[in-house]
């Protein structure tokens, strides 16, 4: 079957094939992550050029955009088939990754680094440290039933931290079976109260596709987190190296609840 003419998008820039296999990708690459296909078998050529209404060689074009980034593969007599899928992380919500992690497989966090040191000027500054200030630095690869997913540089302030070093030296798996945002609530006998999160996309540096296991180049969520106690004072700064390509972020958000200024006006 031959493709069509370029369509318009209506801007009167005419679509190329590869702009419609993007769009098709797109949609289907968010069903392979959300698991979305029984039995992790994909419709066949046929359903899918009816469902987005594209030529075959369109369909042909997504499917391999998603082979490439590892999602799925071709298997004779079976069909495209899922080899990869996500997970969910809420941003709606205050909660360790293992938290979430732990909803979908085994979580086993490998601890890399734990150890107090003089942490760099910007972090300190963060964690309202004295400058020269000491901090306790945790570093740790998760996995979900063996596959690398996340790897977490922790640096928690000292009435924090040395709790958690003490305890694990007593307890040599306390840091590798527990969440830090239960060792920190348990360690101050104070609730978690409010968290500022940055999130920027980057492609990985050798050393950390490496420690993840991913192929070269591959693209990271780069997340930084401050997370506060109840007391509006500052716990630990947190900088994830999340796979792109194994976990989302996901959010549900309420236009309804935009800051309103004394004026009147709306904020977005």
């Amino acid at each position: 079957m031959r493709d069509p003419k370029p369509r318009s998008g209506g801007s009167g820039v005419s679509l190329t094939r590869a702009d419609r296999a993007r769009t098709v990708a797109s949609v289907l690459r968010r069903q392979v992550m959300r698991g979305a296909f029984p039995g992790g078998v994909l419709p066949d050529e046929r359903a899918l050029i009816a469902e987005f209404d594209a030529s075959r060689n369109t369909v042909r074009e997504a499917l391999g955009l998603l082979r490439d980034e590892g999602l799925v593969e071709r298997r004779r007599g079976v069909g495209t088939v899922v080899t990869g899928r996500a997970y969910e992380h809420p941003l709606g919500e205050l909660s360790g990754l293992a938290e979430v992690l732990q909803r979908h497989g085994v979580v086993v966090n490998e601890v890399r680094e734990a150890r107090v040191l003089r942490p760099p000027l910007t972090v300190a500054r963060r964690l309202g440290l004295p400058e020269g200030g000491m901090a306790v630095y945790l570093e740790r690869l998760r996995r979900v039933d063996g596959i690398p997913l996340s790897l977490d540089c922790t640096y928690l302030i000292p009435e924090v931290g040395e709790p958690l070093l003490a305890r694990a030296g007593k307890t040599p798996r306390t840091l590798e079976n527990h969440d830090v945002f239960d060792l920190i609530e348990t360690a101050t006998g104070m609730p978690l109260g409010s968290a500022e999160v940055s999130v920027h996309a980057t492609v990985t540096d050798p050393a950390t596709c490496a420690v993840l296991e991913m192929p070269a180049g591959g693209a990271i969520l780069a997340v930084e987190r401050l997370t506060r106690l109840a007391d509006g004072r500052p716990a630990d700064l947190e900088f994830l190296h999340l796979r792109g390509d194994r976990l989302t972020l996901h959010a549900t958000l309420d236009r309804a609840t935009r800051y309103t200024d004394p004026s009147g006006s709306s904020s977005s």
